[in-house]
């Protein structure tokens, strides 16, 4: 049975909102092109993870109408063309949806090919705004916009005084994208950045940026590239003398950064916009912990691995209801019309409301991380 055919079954349930039970009989097959090798193939490793703890117990304990949940993973390196090419791959073999695609670059690639194919496209690990403007009805977001993030960046950071900022951002759309973030919150503030500083994509060239960024002695350096270029310009400009503030943006990766800096991390700072993955205080940090013990040794509790594991459990109905009906019945159903039938007003525990209706699939109450969702780094990735 393929997807389509599956939508149209949907037509012939019941109302309630649930998740298509589509399968090859006894699976729920989705796809997901993410960073596995190279450079930032810790953020494609560890969001897969996450997925991968949600749904191997979610199919020990029966899976979703006794169908089980498969996640096929394709390695793009973090480059768009791989991209495009394993969309186009996963789309020909018909997977139910795309989940946990990893990266700005990447998923701008594979958007044309989601709009085209009309298949859900869910949690996507980027915060552009390219992604959320226009408007398309196959994305679903998890996390916050990066406009969203860095303007509480730079809210924090001029709250505490530091309103010389430059920012070091990768040379693609990601980079542009935070870029602007930042730009508009200085704006109305009357301040610009004075100075910026570029990286390639998968390299730690970062001397160049270096020269420019820290002769102008700004008070604080906003971060928009992955964990081993902004290392690498960490440590740069440490020796060429610079003292100030490094602050990062989320998809950084938190727990590489940490891993790659070792003591040379302490007061680096992260902002944040899932919630905290080493505390039981909240429900949702508790159920995941006890996944991650579940999992065995090699999982480990870390922010990307957090996002994995709450798109995969956004993902999956709460009270999956069974499908009944052939799959010709109603045939010729527009499957968008059956889109709304994907999950719906999802709201999780705790205060992150989650909100899927038409013209709206995004992180909504909260659209960014709050003052206290900001993180300074220290070894461990302890806050």
């Amino acid at each position: 049975m393929n997807r389509r055919d599956a939508i149209r079954r949907v037509a012939a349930a019941s109302a309630a909102i649930a998740l298509p039970a589509w399968a090859q009989s006894s699976r729920i097959v989705l796809g997901q092109s993410a960073a596995f090798s190279g450079p930032a193939a810790q953020l494609g490793i560890q969001m897969n993870k996450g997925a991968k703890i949600f749904f191997d117990q979610l199919n020990a304990s029966g899976g979703v109408n006794g169908q089980t949940v498969e996640l096929r993973t394709l390695d793009d390196g973090y480059e768009p063309d791989r991209c495009k090419a394993n969309t186009e791959k996963l789309i020909r073999d018909d997977v139910f949806a795309l989940l946990g695609y990893v990266g700005t670059p990447t998923c701008v690639a594979a958007l044309p090919l989601v709009n085209d194919a009309r298949i859900p496209f869910f949690g996507p690990f980027t915060g552009a705004e390219v992604l959320r403007d226009p408007f398309s009805k196959w994305v679903f977001h998890l996390r916050a916009s990066y406009y969203d993030e860095t303007g509480l960046i730079v809210k924090q950071l001029t709250s505490l005084g530091l309103k010389k900022i430059a920012v070091f951002y990768q040379d693609d759309a990601y980079g542009k994208a935070g870029l602007e973030g930042v730009k508009r919150a200085l704006k109305p503030l009357g301040l610009e950045p004075v100075a910026l500083g570029t990286v390639q994509r998968n390299t730690v060239d970062v001397a160049k940026a270096v020269a420019e960024i820290a002769p102008t002695a700004p008070d604080a350096v906003v971060q928009i590239s992955a964990y081993k270029s902004c290392a690498a310009f960490i440590r740069e400009a440490r020796k060429a003398g610079y003292g100030g503030t490094f602050f990062n943006v989320s998809f950084v990766g938190t727990q590489a950064l940490a891993d790659e800096l070792g003591k040379e991390g302490r007061g680096i700072m992260v902002s944040q916009v899932m919630p905290f993955p080493f505390s039981t205080t909240t429900p949702i940090s508790r159920e995941y912990l006890d996944a991650v013990a579940k999992a065995g040794p090699d999982a480990q509790p870390n922010y990307s691995s957090m996002e994995g594991y709450l798109s995969a459990k956004v993902f999956t109905p709460r009270r999956p209801q069974p499908v009944s009906g052939g799959a010709g019945q109603r045939a010729g159903v527009d499957p968008e019309r059956q889109l709304r039938r994907l999950p719906c007003r999802l709201q999780p525990q705790g205060p992150r409301r989650l909100e899927f209706r038409r013209g709206v699939h995004a992180h909504r109450g909260r659209q960014g991380p709050s003052l206290s969702d900001r993180a300074v780094r220290r070894p461990k990735e302890q806050p």
